[in-house]
């Protein structure tokens, strides 16, 4: 697969998550994620695993339906670093009625059995 062919798949994992996440189904959003040893980084702490991430999702944004917001990722900067493994970088903005969220992610996507996936994901969020 050459480099454009798989930051196309790359950008479609996100893009897939982004509406996933729109729609409320955050097992589909989970499913751009390495399962179960995704490596998240929020709020200056380590996530456990998959499982713990998506518990965090639904219990702080699947209050209610629309309780999760609209989210747009942008400016996604993607460089390969190798056949296997890629750093991808983009801004984010989370539009909800419960406070709006904007920021950087950074993200280490591997491709495992075929399927690009996010190894290790890094949230920074914009301070207001």
């Amino acid at each position: 697969m050459s480099a454009n062919t798989d930051q196309d798949a790359i950008r479609s994992v996100i893009s897939d998550m982004q509406a996933a996440w729109n729609r409320g189904d955050f097992h589909g959003y989970m499913a751009g994620f390495a399962n179960p040893d995704i490596v998240f980084v929020s709020r200056g702490r380590i996530q456990k695993d998959w499982q713990a991430t998506l518990d965090h999702y639904i219990a702080d944004y699947g209050g209610s339906p629309g309780s999760q917001g609209q989210l747009t990722f942008s400016n996604i900067r993607i460089e390969m670093l190798a056949p296997d493994a890629a750093q991808l970088i983009s801004n984010y903005n989370l539009v909800r009625s419960a406070g709006s969220q904007t920021g950087v992610n950074t993200r280490l996507m591997r491709k495992r059995d075929g399927q690009w996936v996010i190894a290790l994901n890094h949230v920074s969020q914009i301070e207001r």
